[in-house]
């Protein structure tokens, strides 16, 4: 499989992104490098070198289906893949983190990514990516850079109290993101997964709305025990979905959080109340692992904002860094750093 030229456009866009306004995030910090480029680096520091692997979520699968499009979909926006015809989807899932061999049990691979590509009609496409916590744990990729530079610093011979003890005792919202449970999925394909970023959304009359995303088993979620956990082995995830997709299609709710006025649309450490109507999008149905799991997952960064007409970005800080991080770290990839 060859790079795509859609594909290095967006990298190329999105690396160019990184030497606009975000600047140096540590008071004292004399570096001249761009935060995102910062984050880039401190992750690959908390992984440790895993030269051509991405900096995060390096251990993933990729699979294959479609997504067909609801009834109300179209009066949501006039996006082409939320019309009535159905689209080719390629699928990774993921865990958290850049060290390729993680065990899927361990709570550092926790949250669990997932990144969908429409390939859309004119042979252009649209990407979502989302992770299994609905919220994030930090409100600006500054905090952010904050939140791994103390995970980073907090090794077994930190002093007492350590930064990232610090960090998150001033730091509600990423000791929220970091406290609760993590459960262990029975599947990936059991993991409900959540957009943390707002989009805007215009459908042909004109008319606005704005959502966050989210991907929700169709049966529901289904999660390992404790002792189920325990016995589990390092790649059961990994091993479990193909013999899953062996008896049969697995089927995914693609649906929309609609924000009501008042709620905050460029910060997502902010959960939104679960009373806001949710408008089912459609469901997208996986039939196989993509042959070609390991060259397209090298050769290709799912890119948030490769967005479509009838979908905009917000001014969500967290949401526009996040393809110049990709982009330096997909750019480090394919020099086999």
């Amino acid at each position: 499989m060859s790079i795509s030229s859609n594909m290095l456009k967006h990298a190329f866009l999105m690396s160019s992104l990184v030497f606009f306004p975000l600047s140096s995030a540590v008071a004292g910090d004399d570096t001249d490098k761009p935060v995102v480029e910062q984050l880039v680096d401190t992750l690959t520091t908390i992984a440790g070198p895993h030269p051509g692997i991405r900096k995060n979520h390096a251990k993933g699968v990729v699979v294959l289906g479609e997504f067909t499009p609801s009834s109300e979909a179209s009066s949501v926006s006039m996006a082409q893949h939320l019309q009535s015809a159905s689209t080719p989807v390629t699928i990774r899932f993921s865990n958290t983190t850049g060290i390729p061999d993680i065990a899927d049990t361990n709570p550092s691979s926790f949250p669990k990514g997932i990144a969908i590509r429409f390939q859309l009609a004119d042979d252009s496409y649209t990407d979502i990516v989302s992770i299994s916590v609905n919220r994030f744990p930090a409100a600006t990729p500054e905090d952010f850079l904050g939140l791994i530079n103390a995970v980073a610093t907090s090794g077994p011979d930190a002093a007492t109290p350590k930064p990232i003890t610090q960090f998150l005792a001033s730091h509600p919202a990423a000791k929220t993101f970091v406290e609760p449970p993590k459960p262990a999925p029975v599947s990936f394909a059991t993991q409900p997964f959540y957009g943390v970023n707002a989009f805007k959304f215009t459908n042909k009359d004109g008319e606005v709305k704005y959502g966050r995303y989210q991907i929700i088993p169709l049966n529901g979620p289904e999660y390992l025990t404790d002792e189920q956990r325990a016995a589990a082995g390092n790649n059961y995830l990994f091993e479990e979905l193909p013999k899953r997709l062996q008896q049969g299609k697995v089927e995914l709710t693609l649906a929309l959080q609609i924000a009501e006025k008042g709620d905050d649309l460029t910060d997502p450490t902010v959960v939104w109340p679960e009373t806001r109507q949710t408008v089912r999008l459609g469901t997208i149905t996986i039939d196989s692992i993509d042959p070609n799991d390991e060259q397209f997952a090298k050769q290709n960064m799912f890119n948030p904002l490769a967005l479509t007409d009838g979908i905009e970005a917000s001014e969500d800080p967290i949401l526009l860094a996040r393809p110049s991080a990709y982009a330096i770290s997909y750019g480090r990839r394919l020099s086999g750093q």
